[in-house]
């Protein structure tokens, strides 16, 4: 006779998906998020039976687990992100569709794409203190109440409340009107021709004037140590790199929910760009180039 299966081992693994869920939208790498929960597990089987028996609710115990763990890495993200290789960009992510084959293996460890995805809005969570960025996340996305918020963050109901109301400023101040999904695609393909044509002029007409472009290598590829600013700078810059890489190939794919592209040399996946469009124009575009930030993108 098989074993019969463990409700119990059913039930906590159950919480794998939210808690991946919710670590990547804390911390904007998809690997880290995975060692987050691959801790908060060892910790929970780390207890004697009697220990988890006397936890009226595994499931927020693995909640507030994992907050912890995640809040005590942003805390230390400070001090790694000063020793990172020019600028610090968000993990991007495919559509789910577009995993490569085996990429993650198991669904559960796959992040549903939604609002709080999109690389604009984590790139304005990397701007909060972690402290602001738990509270909101937990709250505003995941709709956890202030009383449960404390017990992660470790201070009062109404000071995570405060620190949910500063994090809904910034997110307020930095969002520029969203255009329809439809219309930010015909963007994006408009920004590839120019960008295949080496069009400079195309290209500074699809970016806004004060547009900023920002490159991710972690000093492991070559990419812009800053960010580029302002419409022809970005032409200039774009073109110059088609003219370096010859055979380099754009596709268009969704990134973090959103109409991006990847680049491609020899069918392998060598950056992934996201972009914050408003109205017809491009006011940001971030390119990751870190290989260790593109493994959902190559299946390495």
């Amino acid at each position: 006779m098989g074993t019969r299966p463990d409700p119990e081992l059913s039930l906590i693994m159950s919480e794998r998906r939210h808690l991946i869920n919710l670590a990547y939208r804390l911390l904007g790498s998809l690997a880290d998020a995975e060692d987050v929960v691959q801790e908060t597990y060892a910790r929970w089987y780390a207890m004697s039976r009697q220990q988890q028996e006397a936890i009226d609710s595994p499931a927020a115990w693995l909640t507030r687990v994992a907050g912890r763990i995640c809040l005590d890495l942003l805390r230390s993200a400070r001090a790694r992100r000063e020793r990172y290789v020019g600028e610090w960009i968000p993990e991007p992510l495919p559509e789910r569709t577009e995993w490569p084959d085996g990429q993650p293996g198991d669904p559960a460890d796959r992040v549903t794409l939604d609002e709080s995805i999109n690389m604009a809005f984590l790139v304005v969570l990397e701007s909060m203190t972690p402290a602001e960025r738990v509270a909101f996340i937990l709250h505003d996305v995941f709709r956890y109440p202030f009383a449960e918020v404390a017990a992660v963050v470790g201070r009062t109901p109404a000071a995570c409340r405060q620190l949910a109301t500063s994090a809904r400023r910034r997110i307020r101040d930095s969002r520029v009107p969203a255009a329809p999904s439809s219309q930010q695609a015909g963007v994006v393909r408009a920004f590839k021709r120019a960008w295949e044509g080496k069009d400079i002029n195309a290209l500074i007409a699809i970016l806004d004037p004060e547009a900023t472009a920002t490159g991710d290598g972690g000093g492991l590829v070559t990419a812009a140590l800053h960010p580029v600013q302002g419409a022809e700078p970005i032409a200039r810059f774009f073109a110059d790199r088609m003219d370096a890489r010859s055979g380099l190939e754009l596709v268009e794919r969704t990134v973090n929910g959103q109409p991006g592209l990847v680049a491609q040399l020899d069918g392998v996946t060598v950056s992934v760009l996201a972009f914050d469009i408003a109205g017809d124009r491009i006011k940001h575009i971030w390119a990751v180039l870190n290989p260790e930030k593109l493994r959902p993108w190559t299946g390495s």
